[in-house]
């Protein structure tokens, strides 16, 4: 199972601050991807780094992607939409350049839209102009002379176009939306924020069977076995998303995603971008994550291998063999919660109190012992000495 994991933009601890460099520090990391953040504009001055990036990609295989604006109206007017694509346009064109894998884009809010099918019907149409450019700027074999300081735009394939799910009632971007839009325009892939996913549905990715329920229901949709993920931790209320969080404070947890991928992830081809506040530690966290289920799975196998082994030697059946060791574990450790009680503390042989009388005897003896010289020697009692110590 391939699983790239990456940070949205260049790591925190990154000191030059540049893509170049950062894509470097992931390397050392062990990470093996990124997403850089155009999520306003695309700076005309950022392209000499984007070229830099999308050479070092392509030389080195690191996989590049690209978000595009945030505050999209795919849905909006006709000014508001113009509006949009035109930042769209840009960053198309700064996904050839930094040789970017995938291009993520929100839709942005419902506007005059209900939700439903004619909703659904204009996003997919503009989706497809956007597809049909982003071949245009890939493809334009007139202007092959012009890109040969871009080798990867005639040999590679185009960029793909990602639809994100989005984390808010008001906003398009519901899964089943998504997975509409993406099933019927080519060359569209759907974007699964899982934080967005666990929002919009009020809290519904909490195990392994949530998650696997949800890839099995994107594959279903539109086939295939390649999926582009955002993961962090998220704060939500009433199935809205307020903010991202880092994902040990959030209920949203890794733990059952890397349990199903280690189980039953086999088939999927993930490139995993880490939304988190802490960018690439959470990146480095989800990778710890991933590597402690394989080795619990790894384990697992191991004691059903014994187990078999043994059962086999005994001629009983495995299951049976498993059922009798399960009896035992039940029964120890019942004996185990048994012997938590503290035993009853050990009765220590101290001498009984001495009577009034003997107590006044021994106030007098030590009064008469603490005398001073002139008074005669000092005198100790035994009894008290062994009282004292």
């Amino acid at each position: 199972m391939p699983l790239r994991l990456g940070p949205a933009g260049v790591p925190l601890s990154c000191k030059g601050r540049t893509i170049v460099e950062g894509m470097d520090d992931i390397t050392a990391l062990g990470l093996e991807t990124m997403e850089i953040q155009t999520v306003r504009t695309v700076a005309p001055h950022h392209f000499d780094q984007y070229w830099q990036a999308g050479i070092l990609s392509w030389k080195t295989g690191f996989e590049m992607n690209l978000h595009g604006p945030y505050y999209a109206e795919i849905l909006g007017n006709k000014r508001e939409r113009s509006r949009t694509l035109s930042k769209m346009e840009a960053s198309l064109q700064a996904a050839k350049i930094i040789n970017a894998r995938h291009i993520t884009y929100h839709v942005g809010p419902y506007g005059e839209y209900n939700r439903g099918a004619e909703a659904n019907e204009q996003v997919a149409n503009v989706m497809a102009g956007v597809v049909d450019r982003c071949a245009q700027i890939w493809n334009n074999k007139d202007e092959v002379e012009d890109y040969a300081a871009f080798p990867w735009v005639i040999e590679n394939s185009p960029t793909l176009i990602g639809v994100e799910t989005s984390g808010r009632q008001e906003l398009w971007g519901s899964l089943e939306e998504v997975l509409e839009v993406t099933n019927h325009v080519e060359g569209t892939v759907p974007v699964l924020n899982l934080a967005h996913v666990h929002a919009r549905g009020h809290g519904g990715l909490r195990t392994s069977e949530d998650f696997g329920e949800l890839f099995d229901q994107v594959r279903e949709t539109i086939g295939g076995k390649t999926f582009y993920c955002h993961f962090s931790g998220i704060e939500h209320r009433m199935g809205n998303a307020l903010h991202y969080t880092q994902i040990k404070k959030s209920d949203l947890k890794f733990e059952p995603l890397a349990e199903f991928l280690a189980e039953d992830g086999d088939w999927l081809d993930i490139t995993m971008i880490s939304d988190s506040p802490l960018l690439e530690h959470d990146a480095m966290f989800m990778m710890q994550q991933c590597e402690k289920a394989k080795h619990r799975l790894f384990e697992k196998q191991a004691r059903d291998d014994r187990r078999n082994k043994l059962a086999v030697a005994q001629g009983i059946d495995p299951a049976e063999l498993a059922a009798r060791e399960a009896e035992e574990k039940a029964k120890r450790e019942a004996a185990e919660q048994g012997k938590k009680a503290p035993p009853p503390a050990k009765e220590k042989k101290e001498k009984a109190a001495p009577p009034a009388k003997e107590k006044k005897e021994k106030a007098a003896s030590k009064k008469k012992a603490g005398k001073s010289k002139d008074d005669g020697p000092m005198v100790i009692d035994e009894e008290e000495d062994d009282d004292l110590f």
